[in-house]
């Protein structure tokens, strides 16, 4: 064994880069790969998004309008119908609250809950939710069930 002839153990060298700048001789020196001039041949470059080349991007170039309220409520609907089948699949007794709602993957544990009056309700349940529409609460009463503000 001689300094002429030392390799590395097998395995120990993981990257097989090329090596950028390290001379003409090397086919990858002078501009390292990078072409001329212009930023994408500087260090540091990063193209924004949606950079086009210069000419006016789309989002700028797309008029604006409309109003987006922040103060909006996201509410998650919950017809009657799909509370009916709930019953009728006996996932549901009597009462179902808002934490059932999350169990049952009808709504999020940060939602806000509205039953909505679509479809028929024919139990007489105990329903606890954020809203009711009038519909809603009409039909829950006629099924002898109560409609709960949470």
């Amino acid at each position: 064994m001689e300094l002429g002839n030392l390799k590395p153990a097998k395995g120990a060298v993981k990257s097989v880069n090329k090596r950028l700048g390290r001379g003409q001789g090397s086919g990858t020196g002078g501009t390292s790969t990078r072409g001329h001039k212009g930023a994408k041949s500087r260090s540091g470059y990063s193209k924004k998004i949606g950079f086009e080349g210069g000419q006016m991007p789309l989002q700028r170039r797309v008029p604006k309008f409309g109003f987006t309220n922040i103060n909006r409520k996201e509410y998650q609907g919950i017809n009657l119908d799909t509370l009916q089948q709930l019953v009728a699949d006996k996932k549901v007794k009597k009462e179902i609250t808002l934490a059932q709602f999350v169990h049952l993957r009808l709504a999020g544990k940060n939602d806000l809950v509205k039953i909505l009056g679509r479809g028929k309700l024919s139990a007489a349940l105990k329903i606890t939710a954020h809203k009711f529409t009038a519909s809603a609460k009409e039909a829950i009463k006629a099924a002898g069930g109560e409609a709960i503000d949470a």
